[in-house]
């Protein structure tokens, strides 16, 4: 059940995180998610997404749901048109890569690098490697060395089963790399190294000077920890359901779980007129 603080006013702009908020747990995107978007459009609110998913891996949306505004990929770090043409992208400086890829590896984690364009690890069989396939619409490049990335890596992905353990990593090199590299969970099961001062947050003030809208008049939808800045540069927040309590507790309103059309039902509630 949705719960919050009530109907926003004056929204002209939402971004939504995907994967967990937007897209199903098994990555659908539902009829009630697309009458939505397209009801925003409809009231002449804009919409677009942020994500931590690659360009390649926004392609299927922009056509099932029409998208006509920049986005964000890789949690920020790069921003693109509708037909995925870059318009600014940064990669981790590369003492930064070389660092976050030791830790990483130190933790026992399986790690990917998204790097020239394609995503690159050691063992095409590692955990989550299916749902990735399924998730982004491509294959994986087996690398021997993921430190011959380091130099145009713009993001590096932790991986694994063990979401405890997973959620103790963040914490860790989080401190580890502050000030030198990004870093976020932006499910239970990836923990993501992108540039430094670049995340979530960034993008929608990026929007907000874009298309000269003030951040009041935004609102956010999110489900994880990198969804955070883009809460606190947002005028309104809607954190999903199956969103961990620390996510939901910085958000200005709950709806319910991705599966359960909590964006949708958000929309209905919260934001149109």
């Amino acid at each position: 059940m949705t719960a919050g603080t009530g109907k926003a006013a004056g929204i002209a702009l939402v971004i939504s995180d995907v994967d967990g908020t937007l897209v199903t747990g098994d990555k659908r995107l539902t009829e009630a998610t697309v009458a939505a978007v397209r009801r925003l459009r409809a009231a002449g609110i804009g919409f677009s997404i942020a994500s931590a998913r690659p360009p390649i891996g926004l392609r299927t949306l922009v056509a099932e749901l029409g998208l006509d505004l920049p986005m964000g990929a890789f949690n920020g770090a790069s921003v693109v048109r509708p037909d995925l043409s870059i318009i600014e992208e940064r990669t981790i400086p590369k003492a930064a890569a070389r660092a976050a890829l030791d830790r990483l590896l130190a933790e026992g984690l399986d790690v990917w690098v998204f790097a020239d364009g394609a995503w690159c690890l050691r063992d095409p069989d590692g955990p989550y490697t299916d749902l990735e396939r399924r998730t982004i619409g491509a294959e994986p490049r087996t690398v021997a060395d993921l430190g011959t990335l380091m130099g145009s890596a713009a993001k590096i992905v932790g991986v694994s089963r063990d979401h405890a353990h997973l959620a103790a990593c963040e914490t860790r090199i989080a401190a580890a790399l502050a000030g030198r590299a990004t870093v976020h969970r932006s499910q239970r099961y990836y923990l993501d190294v992108t540039p430094p001062d670049l995340d979530k947050g960034r993008f929608v003030a990026w929007m907000s000077a874009h298309l000269a809208i003030p951040p009041e008049r935004i609102a956010t939808f999110g489900d994880a920890g990198n969804d955070r800045p883009m809460f606190a540069q947002s005028g309104y927040s809607v954190a999903m359901g199956n969103a961990e309590a620390s996510v939901q507790a910085s958000a200005s309103a709950v709806t319910d779980s991705n599966d359960a059309d909590g964006f949708a039902h958000a929309v209905e509630r919260f934001l149109l007129p």
